[in-house]
């Protein structure tokens, strides 16, 4: 007898993502125009993504944590969930349950949101585009970014001329400064496991003595 298929990741719309952009500006009492100044980030594009009108890149998500003072990972957990108040001893997820976010070039499953003041962002991604051409510009953001294919074969093109190519339980670590995009060298959409390191410590409660 055949086994029984996981269910697909249940997918973060943008209509959902958008709302909690919003709720998260508002609660800190911020303009569009002040997020804009604190992120970088376009008035037009902001308020596009407030409207579910169009998915953000992880750099853009990023540059908006940073301006709203946030783990970017909580905006993709379940409605009803939230991160502990304490560091606990640890947390434990599982691909399958995480939520999935689509955009034009990656599928993202941001990991690890019920861990507070996190200083990484564990990522599953899968690699659907093939072409630089495909994207608007080179990603980049701050801090630094490990890598490690779960699938497939993937090339990592920097905006310097550089790339790297990486096969199955192949790894690299390099500056996410450095504009740069995945590009899967697969027939099927490769899939990787990134670790980000571009997180400003948020203030979270002591552990009681």
């Amino acid at each position: 007898m055949a086994a029984a298929k996981s269910a697909p990741p249940a997918i973060v719309g943008k209509e959902e993502m958008g709302a909690r952009l919003r709720a998260e500006r508002k609660a800190q009492k911020m303009t569009l125009q002040a997020l804009s100044r604190a992120s970088g980030i376009a008035v037009s594009t902001l308020s596009k993504a407030e409207l579910g009108q169009i998915a953000l890149s992880y750099e853009k998500f990023a540059a908006l944590a940073r301006a709203l003072r946030i783990d970017m990972t909580r905006l993709f957990m379940p409605g009803d969930a939230s991160p502990a108040q304490v560091p606990p001893t640890y947390v434990k997820n599982s691909l399958i349950e995480a939520r999935d976010y689509i955009t034009p070039n990656y599928h993202h499953r941001l990991l690890m949101g019920e861990y507070p003041g996190k200083k990484m962002i564990p990522i599953w991604a899968t690699i659907t585009s093939r072409e630089v051409v495909e994207f608007e510009d080179y990603i980049r953001h701050p801090g630094q970014e490990f890598v490690l294919v779960l699938a497939g074969k993937v090339r990592i093109q920097f905006e310097n001329g550089d790339s790297v190519v990486l096969g199955k339980l192949e790894s690299a670590y390099f500056d996410s400064g450095i504009g740069h995009v995945y590009l899967t060298l697969s027939k099927q959409p490769a899939e990787v496991l990134a670790v980000c390191s571009d997180v400003e410590e948020i203030p979270t409660r002591k552990r009681p003595l």
